[in-house]
């Protein structure tokens, strides 16, 4: 008898022994864990947006709009169609391969590593998990150190729901990373910054394991001369500022044409009162810095170029910094270089859009790119522009229709995921022939007497 070899699974035994239960294959199985899921979150929507407010200072509205919503919506959407997407799919046979069938299977991973960053603590540990659950996956989540009353939360859904060996919650700092990366897993999903990206692609390597690198980079936004400027203002305001700038997908900095700069600025100092009121540390609705260290990295950025025109306060004990938006901001500084995530918006100039294009297509490709203006200079933009993904008189809502897949290319990320895209990620998709044995057709075997006949059939 061969014995299996046996490698240290300090982390992952428990959960290779009840994959290899098969009870994850089971589709009734995962609808019906899904389910448990959706409903352990409504049991605790409550607790969840206490515990948000706690780690990030996110106000109920906010956090049901960008988290919580999000993950009820993601398990309702892989609810309602996971029987669909499991189903064999039948492709054609070339007839030279007569008599058989091809069939592509879609079939679990086994176990999957999902590496979760902070600023979105609830949103983007579940949404993975939703996915690799649908998927037929057994899962360890990695939560990050800095939203711990979040992860508390978690851990308790999960536990609630999901047997030991199907998920599982592994808190702690960097080392518990670094020794569930020594691991091998047979996918890992991972969402954070570019340096530490590269750092779990290469433990993925030693093992020759597939990953998703959820990462982010500096997202322009172009606003076209004839653009709405308060609809484009209110909403770059929106999506820049929301959980307080710390967001993958806000707008690094906006590109607006030259003649409109300051009429643009001042569409969003209305729109600033406006959503926040004239003193934002006061208002509910606006949330805090992570850390400490955030804050403190987030004045340097600021005092490193440029002139503030609206904001510029900081509160580092309170991690508190204004929406601030900067101009005459030189494009080689510490905040045109590094990304952001935090409440500073530079704004750029430009002649005219070609300039805009060129200045955008000379940096890394970003995780998304915003538009305003119309339909044809829109068309230019998309088409001679490289991103993730893309919206067009609009912010972020590209990120939120789970029939869109989301992820990043080239040094914003690898890898989509979101409703459908969520399950095809975690699956292998398995080519299947099956043939027949009631006729062995001869043209296959030597010698090739008939190769000009089967050349017209191949």
């Amino acid at each position: 008898m061969i014995e299996p070899e046996v490698k240290e699974m300090r982390y992952t035994r428990s959960s290779r022994e009840f994959f290899e239960t098969g009870v994850t294959r089971d589709v009734a199985y995962r609808v019906g864990r899904l389910k448990a899921l959706r409903q352990a979150i409504r049991e605790r929507v409550e607790r969840v947006n206490a515990a948000l407010w706690s780690d990030l200072g996110k106000s109920e509205g906010e956090a049901y709009l960008t988290e919580i919503g999000m993950v009820l919506g993601e398990i309702d959407y892989h609810v309602r169609r996971l029987g669909r997407w499991t189903r064999e799919q039948r492709v054609a046979t070339p007839l030279a391969f007569w008599p058989s069938r091809s069939r592509v299977l879609h079939e679990p991973y086994g176990v999957v590593l999902v590496i979760a960053p902070w600023n979105y603590p609830f949103l983007l540990l579940l949404e993975p998990l939703i996915g690799a659950v649908s998927a037929g996956n057994c899962v360890l989540l990695k939560p990050s150190p800095f939203a711990p009353t979040t992860t508390g939360v978690i851990r308790e859904i999960v536990d609630s729901v999901f047997e030991p060996g199907h998920v599982a919650v592994f808190e702690g700092d960097g080392e518990v990373v670094e020794e569930l990366l020594r691991e091998r897993f047979d996918y890992i999903f991972f969402t954070g910054g570019s340096r530490f990206g590269r750092h779990v692609m290469e433990a993925a390597a030693r093992h020759l394991t597939p990953v998703t690198l959820e990462l982010g980079g500096k997202s322009p936004c172009i606003v076209g001369r004839e653009a709405d400027l308060e609809i484009a203002a209110r909403r770059v305001v929106w999506g820049k500022f929301v959980n307080a700038g710390q967001t993958c997908v806000a707008p690094d900095y906006v590109l607006v044409h030259e003649e409109q700069r300051t009429a643009f600025v001042e569409a969003m100092k209305r729109a600033i009162g406006r959503f926040y009121g004239d003193d934002p540390y006061r208002s509910p609705d606006y949330p805090r810095i992570v850390h400490r260290a955030g804050t403190e990295r987030l004045a340097r950025l600021m005092s490193s170029s440029g002139q503030v025109v609206i904001g510029g306060e900081v509160r580092i004990e309170e991690r508190y910094v204004a929406p601030t938006v900067l101009i005459e901001v030189e494009s080689d500084s510490p905040v045109m270089r590094e990304e952001i995530f935090g409440p500073l918006l530079p704004v750029l100039t430009y002649r005219e859009v070609g300039e805009a294009i060129r200045f955008v297509n000379g940096r890394d490709k970003p995780l998304a790119l915003y538009y305003f203006g119309p339909r044809r200079e829109a068309c230019e933009v998309l088409a001679r522009t490289s991103s993730g993904g893309a919206c067009v008189n609009d912010m972020l809502v590209h990120l939120a229709n789970p029939r869109l897949p989301f992820g990043g290319v080239g040094m914003s990320g690898m890898g989509k995921y979101h409703g459908k895209a969520s399950f095809e990620l975690f699956s292998n998709l398995r080519s299947v022939v099956k043939s027949f044995t009631f006729f062995d057709n001869p043209f296959r075997y030597a010698p090739y007497k008939h190769l000009n006949l089967l050349k017209k059939f191949m």
